[in-house]
């Protein structure tokens, strides 16, 4: 695939491709969201759900689920949710039409894309996806270079075959070359429609002062690297040729795509063996990763020759705990390195070293023993990392008082870094045994450095206040803040019942709670004021009006993420009753659900309450307008009562006795019988109707007398609507 996204050199527009309907379809049904999100987290099975850490905030207690059966995942902890196609957005940094071609890769679905040329689809193409789209073009050539090129052959391939490095192993990892000429990539780029700007955005190109662009690399072997969805962004390229103005490795400047702090060299290719082995071996090059991949040992990434920051250490505790670090024989390069893995052990990691023989490195040491032989070399000389510094410590220091005292100090900062306390007090205990020193002190020591760290690290203080915004925030970005509140509350209550329950049927009746929830605001003329729960009315309306069926995973596969994301949190479970309450106890528990056609009648009925209990304030509004000065005002109701009120100053009503209407003179919600009786409408039509006189009237008494005699129907209404809810409803 050279180009989804091109640039015709004649009219300079975008072409871009559109995903046909029944593709989409296609693709959502095939996708499975354990093997999706199982791709970057590693989960374990809990009852009929998934859990594991969640990808999108730090956390150290899992409290990310994941529900085959509904194909959707939601985090309790920081409240992302979603589906397949959402969590890759979300994860990836995709735009919605690059999430779809992604699963249909993973799920081998034939994309056949219609050409959709308009000025929309300039805009929706993202510098982000012309970044992807380049590198993914610049692989390919560097790749073609060395497969199909005489310069290629000769010296590219040379190299990897002196590594040892079979054909194989050479295309798994995309391997490349790139060549002698000042601006062979480049040229052959620009004439086919690529961007110079992006290019060199992208890092593979450059213009010097003369303004003429050329190759960021060239003569060179070039070593892709991917995120971890395989996606290229970014190269490493060794020089084959000694000179002097250029270093040996060569690395891509950081762009929107790669951060180098955040990136593992083998990653991609290494997920699945390290959830496999529940381990990840780190070393330090390119050709240690390739060479013990080849070998069989396919859990192994690279840091790339710098030390390990934050970023990747949380890549590798998407996938496994446990970190085995490959040193070469070489004593101070050790004991610097040593220094660095402070932050490994912060991460919550369970770190160990390996250490080879002098003179000896993963690539060559792996190559002369053989793969299986390398293995058990790995296995009978690991040691933990903790224990193996103490002793490397103590041993330097030997019998110099002072040398011991930083040495203790030195470990002490190490076990401070451990986040699980057991593990941190059996370390504590060990380390005193090797010191010679009173675990008491030690303990001591770590705790204050503890405390410490929890007032003091910017870092942690940082990620607190985070976790502290995100709790209090809603997971949704809100398009609108809605100006007059007539209930946001229970419009979420109405969206939360269509996406639970609106494809059931509502009662003993032919209709759907989807049905008998429209028309029952269609009735009452009520208008949606949350931009998320009006899509969603709008959505299922939409859908009943063209007869499709409101399937269990309708909203599931909106192309709005808002609502996927909704649907998603609505229909997670985060407490299930356990069985044994009826299997063993025979204690029968009701649930929500069982019960979902009450649980329809409950939202609209507090959608009404909170409609009336509005027009309620706002004819009060209106009463206190009409009188600035007691009054007495007399109201009939009919012709056998009076009704006496007082209004102070301030427009509020003192006393108000007099008769209610009688029961039966209002229809019932839900008979005693279940049967459904439709209230009336809560509107002002319903309020009208019923007084039979008009407030445009220029007398003020009688506008009080109308408005009194609307706020006393107001009340009886009110009324009955609590009763049916069955309770008392304070506002």
């Amino acid at each position: 695939m050279l180009l989804q996204l091109f640039v015709s050199l004649h009219n300079k527009k975008y072409f871009v491709k559109v995903i046909p309907k029944q593709t989409v379809e296609d693709i959502l049904a095939a996708a499975q969201i354990d093997e999706v999100v199982g791709d970057f987290v590693t989960l374990k099975k809990r009852g009929s759900n998934l859990m594991g850490l969640c990808p999108f905030h730090g956390e150290k207690t899992p409290s990310f689920v994941v529900s085959p059966n509904k194909g959707i995942y939601k985090c309790f902890g920081c409240g992302k949710a979603g589906n397949s196609v959402g969590f890759i957005m979300d994860h990836e940094k995709m735009e919605y039409a690059d999430a779809l071609r992604y699963l249909a890769r993973k799920y081998n679905i034939e994309v056949v894309e219609e050409k959709n040329q308009t000025p929309e689809a300039v805009a929706a193409a993202s510098e982000r996806e012309s970044l992807f789209i380049a590198l993914e073009y610049a692989a390919q050539q560097f790749q073609h270079n060395l497969w199909e090129e005489e310069e290629g052959k000769t010296v590219g391939k040379t190299y990897f075959y002196e590594r040892g490095f079979r054909d194989e192993t050479i295309k798994k990892f995309g391997l490349g070359y790139t060549k002698k000429e000042w601006g062979s990539f480049t040229d052959n780029a620009v004439k086919i429609g690529y961007s110079l700007d992006v290019l060199q955005k992208a890092g593979l190109s450059k213009v010097n002062d003369q303004g003429r662009a050329f190759d960021m690399f060239r003569e060179r072997v070039m070593f892709p690297f991917h995120n971890l969805s395989g996606r290229v962004v970014a190269f490493g390229g060794r020089q084959l040729v000694k000179d002097d103005k250029s270093p040996k490795y060569l690395n891509s400047p950081e762009t929107d795509v790669y951060k180098k702090s955040e990136i593992l060299y083998g990653i991609y290719f290494a997920k699945n063996s390290i959830r496999q082995h529940d381990k990840c071996y780190l070393v330090e090059g390119y050709t240690d990763v390739i060479t013990l991949s080849q070998a069989g040992i396919e859990n192994v990434a690279a840091s790339s020759g710098t030390s390990l920051t934050d970023g990747q250490v949380k890549q590798i505790y998407r996938f496994t705990k446990n970190v085995s670090i490959i040193y070469d024989g070489d004593p101070a390069g050790i004991k610097a390195a040593l220094r660095g893995i402070d932050i490994i052990l912060a991460g919550g990691l369970n770190v160990k070293v390996v250490l080879l023989p002098e003179g000896e490195d993963p690539d060559t040491y792996c190559q002369k023993l053989g793969g299986a032989a390398f293995q058990k070399y790995l296995d009978e000389n690991e040691k933990d990392f903790i224990l193996y510094k103490s002793e490397l410590l103590i041993g330097e220091a030997k019998n110099d008082p002072i040398k011991k005292s930083a040495a203790i100090r030195d470990i002490v900062e190490s076990i401070s870094k451990i986040t699980d306390s057991i593990t941190r007090s059996t370390f504590i205990n060990e380390c005193a045994r090797v010191f010679e020193v009173g675990p008491e002190l030690l303990m001591a020591e770590v705790n204050k450095i503890r405390r410490k760290t929890d007032v003091k690290d910017p870092e942690e203080r940082k990620l607190l206040d985070e976790l502290e915004h995100i709790n209090a925030e809603p997971f949704w970005e809100e398009e609108t803040q809605p100006t007059i509140s007539i209930g946001v509350e229970q419009e979420k209550g109405v969206a939360r019942v269509l996406m639970q329950y609106g494809h059931l049927p509502y009662r003993d009746t032919v209709f759907t709670v989807a049905d008998y929830l429209l028309q029952q605001i269609e009735a009452d003329g009520f208008e949606f004021e949350h931009p998320l729960y009006k899509r969603v009315l709008q959505m299922a309306k939409t859908a009943i009006e063209n007869m499709e069926p409101l399937g269990e995973n309708f909203f599931l596969h909106s192309e709005d993420l808002e609502i996927v994301a909704q649907a998603a949190d609505f229909l997670t479970e985060k407490y299930k009753i356990s069985p044994h309450w009826e299997e063993k106890f025979e204690i029968y528990i009701t649930e929500i659900k069982d019960n979902y056609a009450n649980d329809a009648d409950s939202v609209m009925l507090h959608l009404k309450l909170k409609k009336l209990d509005v027009m309620m304030q706002q004819n009060l509004e209106e009463m206190r307008r009409l009188e600035e000065t007691p009054v007495t005002v007399q109201a009939s109701f009919n012709e056998n009562s009076n009704v006496q009120v007082f209004v102070d100053e301030d427009g509020t009503i003192i006393e108000m006795p007099g008769p209610t209407m009688e029961q039966e003179e209002m229809p019932v919600f839900i008979d005693e019988d279940g049967n459904v009786i439709d209230l009336p409408p809560v509107n002002s039509g319903t309020f009208e109707s019923e007084v039979g006189q008009d407030v445009e009237t220029e007398d003020v008494a009688q506008k009080l007398d109308v408005l009194l005699q609307k706020h006393m129907m107001f009340l009886n209404y009110r009324k009955q609507i609590t009763d049916l809810l069955g309770a008392t409803i304070i506002k």
